[in-house]
């Protein structure tokens, strides 16, 4: 007689609903819950697709049901039965509550030590990260998780569709690449053919994606694997996974288009939800102008105001003499519950470092009368009060909270304190428009490093606006770039640009840079050569394909949506790396290791094997 391994499964553990009712089924899966109820035993039998109740009973068969008195949590299990209706019994938590499947063979295929921890999803956050990332494997049988890798898989697979159908070639680039200076700390590789050089593990495709277009490609995509030796935090891993794209002849809006294509089909076909498109846009002048930040949460109000010519001579010194006045006016019916003590702690926030360290808030609530209650009301004159109150468009009973400071000072608190705010007082509750899309477009193509030197806000090969190329050395601070980011409820989920393809431009942004010849064919020279025969107008686009699977499963972490992630310290607990090479290793790569020094000055080769994870 055939096994039930032979046999093969006729259903998953998702797929039986009352029409199958006095079908005969051959169920495979894990023991979720068992439950003895003295004559029958219940098991909640658990495959990827969901959860079916089955029982066994001496009634239905006797040897069945000797053999499952010994099933216990996450035995790997076959069944084979017959679909019977629960009829008053029904479990409507379970989409196949309606049934159960009354077993006449079982058949163990392997048996389990008991798990470390529940794996059942309501008992998921009462077991310390650490445990669950040491036994991942477990942690990924959770049927919430089940469902990201899912949604992650078919995120993939309408990903190829939509861009093969747009015309897009998938092409692969090398993981082991020329380590260039500049942009994101690389992790090294060794090279044993070439002792004592280096390869440097891709932190994006950037370079050879413009090759691509020097080859005549016109247009490529691809989902890669990226590699940063970054710090790390829940929204970031050293390695990390992309939809690259280029394309020949293009514009922002030709990189738009099939973006927002893409976008659409898989909310549409994951989520069921219809996206409008094309998407909203804004300047980053606008972004930052009316949103404090270059990824505005677009789901609610609570825009910034300019209060800076209002209160340029309004008797308040601090807002007389600070170079920047904005703020926020929160409507009456959610400033009602912002007392004088929820006050106090909104200044201790808008002082901490991490939020941008403003010297302070200043509040004003507005009277019924129009006139000011706030600790300096009494130094500014009726008149000005109500300039003020004017320009942040306030009304009896709102709330208006102001930072004076620097520009860029008031626009990253204000920025801040605008999403805690959105948290403080439920602004997203009930919100008719969940999904809110954005390009933000036209940044600066210069920023000030910590030593007040010109760096690229993007790369050094991010094209400026046309019609700012004469500002490129004279003025680097007003050059706005032809670049772009694709922002969903306040997260960046792409950024990109078009690219310089003309050499005199690119002589120019290098100049404002402040780097040589010599400096720039160092870094760059293969590419530089490249584009000496005949590049084309090209530009393009990377997507974060874990933060877009984290916002369509609805995750709280970018470790949910990554099958096996690193910790905050770049430790895989699942594995035990990384871990020290041996002596014969790093012989033949020709590399010496260096104790570490001790605090006592001595020197300490060992490895911080039990340290914390996070």
């Amino acid at each position: 007689m055939a096994t039930l391994l032979e046999t093969g499964r006729t259903h998953s553990c998702h797929a039986l609903r009352r029409e199958h009712v006095g079908s005969r089924v051959v169920l495979f899966g894990w023991v979720h819950r068992r439950r003895d109820h003295g004559g029958r035993i219940f098991v909640d039998l658990r495959d990827r697709e969901g959860i079916t109740q089955v029982a066994f009973g001496p009634d239905l068969d006797a040897t069945a049901h000797a053999t499952a008195e010994g099933l216990r949590s996450e035995f790997c299990i076959g069944v084979a039965g017959t679909v019977v209706d629960r009829g008053d019994n029904e479990n409507t938590n379970m989409a196949t509550g309606a049934i159960e499947v009354e077993v006449d063979a079982l058949e163990i295929f392997s048996t389990s030590e008991t798990p470390p921890f529940s794996i059942a999803d309501d008992e998921r956050l009462e077991t310390n990260e650490n445990v669950r990332l040491r036994y991942r494997y477990l942690d990924l049988r959770r049927p919430s998780f089940q469902k990201n890798f899912a949604v992650r898989a078919k995120l993939s697979y309408i990903t190829r569709r939509t861009m093969v159908d747009a015309g897009f070639y998938e092409l692969e680039t090398p993981y082991m690449v020329k380590y260039t200076p500049g942009g994101a700390r690389n992790f090294l590789v060794p090279s044993r053919l070439h002792p004592g050089s280096f390869y440097a593990l891709a932190e994006s495709p950037q370079i050879y994606k413009q090759l691509f277009m020097v080859s005549g490609f016109d247009k490529y995509f691809q989902i890669t694997r990226c590699f940063r030796d970054e710090d790390l935090r829940n929204d970031r891993q050293p390695e990390f996974t992309q939809i690259d794209v280029e394309l020949s002849f293009a514009t922002p809006q030709r990189v738009f288009e099939p973006m927002e294509r893409l976008m659409t089909n898989l909310w549409q076909e994951i989520l069921g939800v219809e996206l409008k498109a094309p998407f909203l846009r804004l300047t980053w002048d606008e972004a930052m102008g009316r949103f404090g930040s270059d990824k505005p949460d677009m789901r609610f109000g609570l825009e910034l105001r300019d209060a800076t010519e209002a209160s340029r001579d309004c008797g308040f010194r601090v807002f007389e003499a600070a170079p920047c006045v904005k703020g926020l006016c929160i409507p009456p019916n959610e400033a009602a519950g912002l007392g004088r003590n929820q006050l106090d702690k909104l200044t201790d926030f808008v002082k901490k470092r991490e939020n941008g360290g403003a010297k302070g808030l200043a509040w004003v609530r507005i009277k019924d009368d129009g006139s000011w209650e706030a600790p300096f009301a009494k130094n500014v004159a009726a008149p000005a009060q109500a300039a003020i109150t004017a320009a942040l468009g306030g009304t009896p009973g709102s709330l208006m909270l102001f930072i004076a400071d620097e520009w860029k000072t008031v626009h990253t608190v204000l920025g801040t304190l605008r999403l805690h705010l959105r948290d403080r007082l439920e602004l997203l509750k009930d919100n008719p428009e969940p999904w809110r899309f954005l390009w933000v477009t036209d940044f600066p193509l210069f920023e000030r490093s910590e030593k007040g030197q010109w760096v690229s806000s993007h790369h050094p090969f991010t094209s400026p606006r046309p019609e700012h190329l004469e500002s490129l050395t004279s003025d680097p601070g007003k050059v706005r770039a032809q670049a772009y980011d694709l922002v969903l409820n306040g997260n960046e989920i792409g950024g990109g640009s078009i690219r310089i393809h003309r050499s005199d431009v690119q002589a120019r942004v290098f100049e404002a840079l402040g780097l040589t010849d010599e400096e720039a064919r160092a870094k760059f020279g293969f590419l530089l050569e490249a584009f000496r025969y005949g590049p084309p107008p090209h530009g393009g686009i990377a997507l974060g394909v874990d933060r877009i699977a984290m916002l369509l499963c609805g995750a709280d972490s970018l470790r949910d949506v990554i099958a096996f992630p690193k910790t905050q310290r770049g430790q895989d607990l699942l594995t035990g790396c990384p871990t020290p090479a041996d002596e014969p290793q790093l012989d033949e790569l020709y590399i010496r290791h260096r104790p570490l020094p001790k605090a006592d000055g001595g020197t300490d080769g060992g490895t911080d094997e039990g340290a914390s994870g996070d």
